[in-house]
C-alpha cells in the first residue's frame, strides 16, 4: 500500500483565518472569518485556544475539484502507484484538493490492472475515484487516443471496468452513437457511474437519445466532437440545452476560444459548468517529451500535441491557472468561477456533503489567493499543503 501523499497531521488546536474575502454558497463576505478544527471547518473556535492567521487582502475559496485529470508533476495515472501519488501531490500544490484520476485508451487487461491500482488510492482517500476515458470512443474523434486500441462500448466490457474499480468508478466517457453505446449508458446509470458523452461523432438526435438514457456529462465540451452547425447542431447543442447535463470546459486559452467559453456559460448557466484540467504529465513541469498512455507527446510553449499527427494531447493546465484566467481574462464573476471549480463538480460526484464549499462540518479544504488571484496557500483536511505566503 502506497503512503498517502501529504500525510502530515492536522493542527492540534483550531486555526482561524481572518480578514479575507470569503466566497460562500450565499455570496462573498468581505473581512470574513473561517475556523478550522482538526480536519473540518467549524462554526467557531473557543476563545484563547486558536491560532489566528491574518489573511486580509486575500480571497478564501473552497479547494478545487477536478473531474478529469490524467497526471502532472512529470507523472501519470497510467503508471505506478508512486507515479499516481506524484501527480496527486503536484495538483494539490495548485489547489486541487479533490481529484478524479483519468485513464487513457489501452488494452483492456492494462485498464483492468490500472483500475485496481487506482482504486486502492481511492480507498485510502487520495483520489475521489476513477474516470475511464476510452477505449469506447469514436475513431473519427479519437484525439490523443490510439486508434488501434479503440472498441465499441460493449456493456459486458464496460461492466468489466466497473467491477475492476471495486466501487470507485466515477465516470466513463463514451461515444454513445457506437453499437452498444445506449445500453452502456443505461448500465452505467444503473450502477451509479456517470455516463459522459465525449470523443463522439454523434448527431443532435443521437445525443438526445443518450441523455434520455442517462448520460449527464459532456466530456470537454466542444473538443473531440462535431462543431455546432446551423442545420446539423450535433452534440454541442443537445448537451448545452439539457438541464440534466454538466459540461466540462478546459479553460487554458488553447482548447477554447473565449467566445465558446462565454457561449457555454450563457447557455448552460453557472450551475452546469465544471472546469477541468484534462492535464497530462507535463502539468506543473514544463516543455519536453512525454508519454500519454502508449502515445508520445511533445509539449512546446505549454501546449501538448501528439508527436505523430499533431493532435492536442490533453493540457498542461492546473486549476489555479484556470481560476485566474476565468476571472481576469474571461471576466466571469468570482462566485460563478468557484461554482465551476468546486461546488458543481462536488455535487456531480455526490461529494457535496463533504467538499465543494466553505461550510461548517465540511472538510477543511481551501485555497488562499491574493488580490491578483495568484495562489498563496492550500489546505486539505486541515493540513497546509502550501503554507500561507503572506509577505
Amino acid at each position: 500500500m502506497a503512503t498517502p501523499s501529504g500525510a502530515r497531521q492536522a493542527a492540534t488546536h483550531p486555526q482561524v483565518l481572518t480578514g479575507a474575502t470569503v466566497v460562500l454558497p450565499t455570496g462573498t463576505v468581505p473581512d470574513g472569518r473561517v475556523t478550522i478544527d482538526g480536519t473540518k471547518i467549524a462554526p467557531e473556535a473557543a476563545q484563547g485556544t486558536a491560532r489566528v492567521i491574518d489573511v486580509r487582502n486575500h480571497w478564501l475559496v473552497p479547494g478545487f475539484v477536478d473531474l478529469h485529470n490524467h497526471g502532472g508533476g512529470g507523472a501519470s495515472f497510467s503508471g505506478t502507484a508512486e507515479d499516481a501519488q506524484k501527480a496527486i501531490h503536484a495538483h494539490r500544490r495548485h489547489g486541487t484538493t479533490t481529484l478524479v484520476a483519468s485513464t487513457v485508451t489501452d488494452d483492456m487487461d492494462v485498464l483492468v490492472r490500472q483500475a485496481g491500482l487506482l482504486s486502492e488510492l481511492a480507498e485510502q482517500g487520495d483520489l475521489a475515484g476513477i474516470h475511464f476515458e476510452g477505449p469506447f470512443i469514436s475513431p473519427c474523434r479519437k484525439g490523443a487516443h490510439s486508434e488501434a486500441l479503440l472498441r465499441d462500448p460493449d456493456p459486458a466490457e464496460v461492466r468489466k471496468l466497473i467491477d475492476a474499480a471495486r466501487g470507485r468508478a466515477r465516470m466513463v466517457t463514451l461515444a454513445t452513437e457506437l453499437p452498444g453505446g445506449i445500453d452502456s449508458v443505461r448500465l452505467l446509470a444503473e450502477h451509479g457511474v456517470i455516463a459522459a458523452v465525449g470523443h463522439t461523432d454523434a448527431t443532435y438526435e443521437q445525443t438526445v437519445e443518450a441523455i434520455e438514457a442517462g448520460a449527464t456529462v459532456a466530456t470537454h465540451l466542444f473538443n473531440a466532437m462535431p462543431p455546432l452547425g446551423h442545420r446539423a447542431p450535433g452534440p454541442i447543442a443537445a448537451l448545452l440545452e439539457d438541464e440534466r447535463v454538466t459540461v466540462e470546459l478546459i479553460n487554458d486559452g488553447v482548447h477554447l476560444h473565449p467566445a465558446a467559453l462565454e457561449l457555454a456559460f450563457h447557455r448552460a448557466g453557472a450551475g452546469r459548468v465544471a472546469f477541468i484540467t484534462d492535464a497530462m504529465d507535463a502539468a506543473g513541469i514544463g516543455d519536453g517529451r512525454y508519454m500519454l498512455g502508449p502515445l508520445e507527446v511533445e509539449v512546446s510553449e505549454g501546449v501538448a500535441r501528439l508527436v505523430e499527427g499533431g493532435s492536442i494531447a490533453g493540457s498542461t493546465l492546473t486549476l489555479d491557472r484556470a481560476f485566474k484566467r476565468a476571472v481576469t481574462v474571461d471576466r466571469l464573476p468570482v462566485q460563478d468561477v468557484v461554482a465551476a471549480l468546486s461546488a458543481n463538480p462536488a455535487r456531480l460526484l455526490g461529494m457535496d456533503d463533504r467538499v465543494g464549499s466553505l461550510e461548517p462540518g465540511k472538510d477543511a479544504d481551501l485555497v488562499l489567493l491574493d488580490d491578483n488571484f495568484d495562489l498563496k496557500g492550500v489546505m486539505r483536511q486541515g493540513v497546509w499543503v502550501v503554507e500561507p505566503q503572506l509577505a
